[in-house]
This record gives C-alpha cells, structure tokens and sequence, in this order.
C-alpha cells in the first residue's frame, strides 16, 4: 500500500504551501546543526523501518521532523494495551497495524511524505521490494520468537547483499544499546556472530548473548535475568525513555550515514546510571560482580545447551536482551 499526500494543510498555518515550500519551512529550524548538503540528503533518501514498535516505533518521528521525505514501513503486528507504556499509540489504536499508523504519523507531520506500508512484516515474498530502494535500514524487529529471530536474518542478509548500513537496538531496563552494522564495510550478517543456521535452531537466550555482548548488560537487568529467566511466562521490562533513547540515538547516526559520514558501530545509553547519585552508582558498579557470578552457571547452562530457552512470553514484541 503506498500512500503519497493527503489533503491541503490546515488553515492554521495559512493554508496549503507547494511541497517544497512546506519542506524549506518545516526544516529551517534545522539549520546550524544540520549542514546543508545532509538537509539535501535526509530529503532525497528513503528508509526502511522495519518492525514499527518500540525502536522502530520511536525513531520514524524524528527521522520525518529531520526531513526524511520517503519512508518504507513494515510490521505485521497491532497494538496491545501493554505496547501503551512505551510505544507511540493510544488506546483508540489497540488492534490496528503499527505499520500503518507509523506511516499516517509520518503524513501527519509531512503531508507531502512518501511511504510505503508492507502490513505483512518483513517475510520472504517482502524482503526484495522492502530493500529495493532504500539507503539505511533501521532494524526494530521483535527477538522473542524463532520466527522473529529468522525475519531479522533474513532482514540483515539482504542488508549485506545490497551493501546497506542498517541499526538496530536493544533495550535493558534503563539501557539503550544502538548497534550499527555497515553492510557496506560488513560482509556477513551480524558480523558473523549469528549465522543462518543459528537463527534457525539456536534458543532465545543463546542468540541474544552472541548478539549483546555481556559487557553492556547493565546490572539491574541481569539481577531482573537471574530472577526470572527460568519462568516460561516471562516477559521484559521495557520502558518508555529506553525506546525513546533509541529514537534520539540512531535518528542522528542516520543523518550522519546519508551524509556520508562514519558512525560508532556501538553506542551504549545506560539513563538510570546517568541520573543516580555518585555513591548509588558505585555502588551499582561494585553489585555487577556479584550478579554476574550468580548468572554464570546459568550461562555455561546454556551455551552446553544452546537450544534451550527458546522465547519467553511468546508473541511479545521485544527488543531486550
């Protein structure tokens, strides 16, 4: 489904201005932290979102308030109540598709915008036309399912095929972890911590330790790990200034991408440790050890065993880690 304009703007704001009117305006405040030439290049470029939630969710409004005119949208999922705590929804959208009220955010913001909505989420018969014509991928889709486990592989082989950068994020607790995979430089998937094969067999708590490397696991998620990984009804905790983080983070490594500038492939936001006094931070560093070394017979449990834990609270999007 494509969608290109909507009706004229309000009257609010005078009346309806041409496209490029409306563009030069809506981006003058822009100027002086986004040079010129990458204001041309937010403009001419389209990206994919793929899975519209929490992290995906959170960056589609920045990257159209920054000028990104042409967006492809993908997520097979609705809303739930429980998506309401950190997701861009409201109780009048429980049950309507993500991917389709991202893009009507989008044309809300820019009526002149683009987008292309692809309701059946990234699958084989989608993921060509998904990466067809996009210059950045940002990666939002869910990891608690095998099945979601084998869209993002497949998400990131096409990504190495077509030589494209995509970002993705992970949020524990109060901790926003951003990696970006350049698959212009990057020639395998997941830079070859995660093959094919074990995306396909390997369990829920295996891939995400090949995909999260341990040290930026903040404290209180692996003391909220230790405590519940066993229970099969589990799910993550994820809050709203997490996702949002991920928005802030990965909206400005897109400016920089499109610009033809080089990003660090991993940013790590830890927002409790930032906000706590000294001494509390001390001493959360000082439990670390402790948590650790309570997990660790846990880990070598599964890496003996990489096919067990599969998915906690299967069908729940999530990007924990």
């Amino acid at each position: 489904m494509t969608n290109h304009d909507m009706d004229p703007l309000s009257e609010a704001i005078g009346g309806p201005l041409a496209k490029a009117e409306f563009y030069t305006e809506l981006t003058a405040r822009n100027a002086g932290v986004v040079a010129e030439a990458d204001q041309r290049a937010l403009c001419a470029a389209t990206v994919l979102v793929a899975g519209c939630g929490s992290i995906g969710g959170a960056v589609v409004e920045p990257l159209t308030r920054l000028g990104v005119q042409k967006f492809v949208l993908a997520d097979p999922g609705t809303y739930e109540l429980n998506n309401l705590n950190r997701q861009s929804a409201t109780a009048a959208d429980l049950d309507r598709n993500k991917a389709s009220l991202a893009g009507q955010r989008v044309r809300a913001i820019n009526p002149h915008a683009s987008v292309e909505v692809f309701t059946e989420g990234v699958t084989g018969q989608t993921v060509e036309k998904l990466t067809a014509s996009c210059q950045v991928i940002i990666d939002g889709v869910d990891v608690t399912t095998p099945e979601g486990w084998q869209a993002k592989h497949l998400l990131h082989r096409h990504a190495v095929r077509r030589r494209l950068p995509l970002i993705t994020g992970w949020d524990m607790a109060g901790t926003q972890y951003v990696r970006c995979y350049d698959y212009r430089r990057i020639r395998e998937p997941f830079a070859g911590a995660i093959s094919s094969w074990d995306a396909d067999r390997l369990g829920m708590w295996e891939l995400l330790r090949r995909a999260v490397p341990l040290r930026h696991v903040p404290t209180d998620m692996l003391t909220e790990i230790r405590a519940n990984h066993t229970r099969a009804d589990y799910s993550f905790p994820q809050v709203a200034y997490t996702a949002m983080a991920f928005g802030v983070i990965s909206s400005h490594m897109v400016v920089r991408l499109l610009a033809g500038q080089r990003v660090r492939h991993e940013v790590r936001l830890d927002v409790h440790q930032k906000a706590r006094p000294r001494g509390e931070q001390w001493r959360t560093r000082a439990r670390r050890p402790v948590e650790l070394g309570a997990l660790l017979p846990e880990l070598l449990r599964l890496l003996r065993n990489p096919g067990a834990g599969r998915a906690p609270a299967a069908g729940r999007a999530g990007h924990a880690p």
